[in-house]
């Protein structure tokens, strides 16, 4: 990917990191993607009513909540292993929702996959904070995001031919299986991070509920301000975020009459936007710190977010550009942010805490756009409405989160 520039030095190590978390990424946002994309094609595969579409997704999205304990085991027995038991789960999870017979099968099960996907996130940021340089790690996470990001270009791609598949929208699902055949790669490339190797060698081994519990008392103890400011910050953020972005395929199908190939031309084409806005988010984070960066691409996605909703002809592909590439940027930098501010010992649980944060606003956020669009009768005023949330965020971050850009872990969030 050229158009992203040079890649700074790494080593061989970090670059084996980068490619297996790549991947798993790629595979992740394509199963993410489909339901956005296809949304009005399930619906009516499945007999959802239009008033119900919220809060189905909502019930969905709340498969981060159980993916914190994937987190806390994490911080407990290790990265790679959870990492590898993730991408297991999903893929086959999206593999058997082609097979769904009714709303509730599909909630169900997408449920179940929204576990493991979302506990693959959480790691994947752990692991590139923990093997990555002070100076790149804002690249780093970003250029996970951008390899990431081709995972909707491929969803978008598939997605074209919906009409001609055989059996529609379930096809998109069948594709799940593929990753099964890059597991031999993933177990053989991915190694455990240096740095929890030497936490661990540094404290006795201990079982029970006690040791389970340790990560949450030192979340509690340690830098209890930090988490309380980053999970103030996110969660309108996610308010809005994820209703707007759910939202877009439905909104230019039915209310543009774009037709499936004409969603998936402009996803492939103005989309590339997104895995630029990884890359420059990751760049100007480490150049000029997370906090100012997060503020500015925040407000932007915002007026974004309003253009798209509330504008038409050759504007409309324009405003969706912009929107994902500030939506990008925001999520990039709030993830390296997230999991440079603590420490080891529960870096993951932190992690955790803060995608189920974010859970809980993108799922309030579907909800009060259900209500919404039921007093409004209009998905994009009910979406223009949440808007009046996203101005907390940037004072929040700049007031009371510490800069975390360019400084070594350890410096940050030292154990105590």
């Amino acid at each position: 990917m050229p158009w992203l520039g040079r890649p700074p030095a790494l080593t061989s190590r970090q670059w084996n990191v980068l490619g297996v978390l790549g991947a798993a990424a790629l595979i992740e946002n394509y199963d993410l993607a489909v339901l956005g994309l296809a949304l009005p094609q399930i619906q009516t595969g499945l007999g959802v009513a239009e008033a119900e579409v919220g809060t189905l997704t909502a019930v969905v999205r709340l498969g981060v909540m159980p993916a914190l304990f994937l987190s806390v085991l994490a911080d407990h027995t290790g990265r790679r292993r959870l990492l590898l038991a993730t991408i297991l789960g999903f893929t086959f999870c999206t593999f058997f929702t082609a097979f769904v017979r009714s709303a509730v099968e599909f909630v169900a099960l997408q449920f179940l996959a929204r576990v493991f996907i979302a506990g693959q996130s959480m790691l994947a940021v752990v692991v590139i904070v923990e093997e990555f340089d002070a100076d790149v790690r804002g690249w780093g996470i970003g250029m996970m995001g951008a390899i990431g990001s081709l995972g909707h270009g491929l969803a978008s791609l598939i997605f074209s031919l919906v009409n001609a598949l055989p059996f529609g929208w379930r096809a998109l699902y069948l594709v799940g299986v593929i990753p099964l055949l890059l597991i031999a790669w993933f177990r053989r490339t991915l190694t455990e991070t240096r740095r929890f190797e030497h936490h661990q060698s540094t404290r006795a081994t201990s079982f029970g509920i006690g040791a389970a519990l340790r990560p949450f008392r030192h979340l509690a103890r340690m830098y209890p301000a930090r988490i309380l400011a980053l999970c103030a910050a996110l969660f309108p953020v996610a308010f809005v975020f994820e209703t707007s972005t759910l939202f877009a395929s439905k909104f230019l199908q039915e209310v543009h009459h774009y037709s499936p190939g004409n969603v998936a031309v402009m996803y492939l084409t103005i989309g590339i936007l997104a895995p630029i806005g990884n890359v420059v988010a990751g760049r100007l984070g480490d150049r000029f710190g997370r906090k100012s960066v997060i503020v500015g691409g925040a407000l932007a996605n915002a007026a974004a977010v309003a253009g798209f909703y509330h504008t038409t002809g050759a504007w409309v592909p324009l405003a969706w550009g912009l929107m994902v590439m500030t939506l990008t940027m925001v999520l990039v930098l709030f993830a390296a942010i997230g999991g440079e501010l603590f420490p080891t010992s529960y870096r993951s649980t932190a992690s955790g805490v803060r995608a189920v944060v974010a859970t809980l606003g993108a799922a309030v956020g579907l909800w009060t756009e259900s209500l919404l669009y039921g007093t409004v009768g209009s998905h994009a005023t009910a979406i223009t409405l949440m808007l009046v949330a996203v101005p907390i965020a940037p004072i929040i971050v700049a007031l009371f989160l510490p800069e975390t850009a360019a400084r070594e872990l350890e410096e940050i969030a030292p154990e105590r």
